[in-house]
């Protein structure tokens, strides 16, 4: 018998399983198609839903009765006309903002700083689907508060109800722009107790400036209020408390909502990518 030294042995061995490898490589199964937009944006939304849905509640309680007690305290001081139209349809959106902006900037930026925008991006899903799956799980928590919050204060203040359904149109819209917004602000900003800082601010410019009627307003601060995105949809919801509402100019200022909205989520999922890769 011939002796075969280790060496010959070990490198026979390893171009043997080169050679297997090479070949078990050519017949190999090729890796799934990246998930589509649509599925992976419900499979997202039903995840954030269930997620969010016991956590979130109390939350939404607190917005809810803080906007029935602003339409309460302005009570005593706002008798009707254009000013309670400004007064409940703010206090609607209000619950839209503390929300969609607040909640979800806080969101976003504690998953940033906890490293769990690591688990979505080992997800074959596309950024765009995690983004607006969870905007729209917030946004989704705030249609009964807004709801709640428009016939209590219709009442309140002795406004007519048959046009709220304009809420239908109003939330989801609100919502978009708004929860984009607070996405953007929890991923832009560079650490958690900022982006907290941020979705505070951002509620309290839509209390300030969504809330109390425009025309008390000093021109400056009502030019900010133009630049808010929740101000198109208190504009559209105190239209539709009118006995005869443009609906033109109602539909205009949802129009303005929905391209806020569009570019807002955009600028989230760019956040979103520029976050995850880091």
């Amino acid at each position: 018998m011939s002796a075969v030294s280790a060496e010959a042995v070990t490198a026979g061995a390893v171009r043997a399983g080169g050679g297997a490898r090479r070949s078990g490589g050519e017949g190999a199964a090729p890796l799934a198609p990246r998930a589509k937009l649509l599925p992976a944006l419900a499979a997202v939304y039903r995840a954030q839903l269930s997620r969010a849905r016991v956590a979130r509640i109390p939350l939404l309680f607190v917005a809810t009765f803080q906007s029935v007690g602003i339409m309460i305290m302005m009570r005593g001081v706002v008798d009707g006309g254009d000013e309670a139209r400004a007064v409940v349809a703010g206090s609607s959106v209000l619950v839209v903002a503390f929300v969609a902006l607040n909640l979800l900037a806080q969101y976003f930026g504690q998953l940033r700083a906890s490293g769990g925008l690591d688990h979505y991006a080992t997800l074959p899903v596309p950024p765009a689907s995690v983004v607006l799956g969870a905007a729209g799980a917030y946004a989704s928590f705030t249609v009964p508060g807004t709801a709640v919050t428009a016939v209590v204060g219709s009442a309140l203040f002795g406004l007519p109800m048959g046009h709220l359904w304009v809420l239908a149109a109003v939330v989801p819209l609100s919502g978009a722009a708004l929860a984009g917004l607070g996405a953007a602000l929890g991923l832009l900003a560079p650490r958690q107790e900022l982006a907290t800082l941020c979705g505070q601010l951002g509620m309290s410019a839509a209390l300030l400036l969504g809330v109390l009627p425009a025309a008390h307003m000093p021109a400056p601060i009502a030019y900010a209020r133009d630049l808010l995105p929740s101000t198109y949809g208190v504009e559209a919801l105190a239209r539709s408390f009118d006995a005869r509402p443009d609906w033109a100019v109602v539909a205009a200022d949802l129009g303005v909502c929905a391209a806020v909205g569009v570019v807002s989520l955009a600028v989230a999922t760019w956040a979103y990518r520029r976050a995850a890769v880091r």
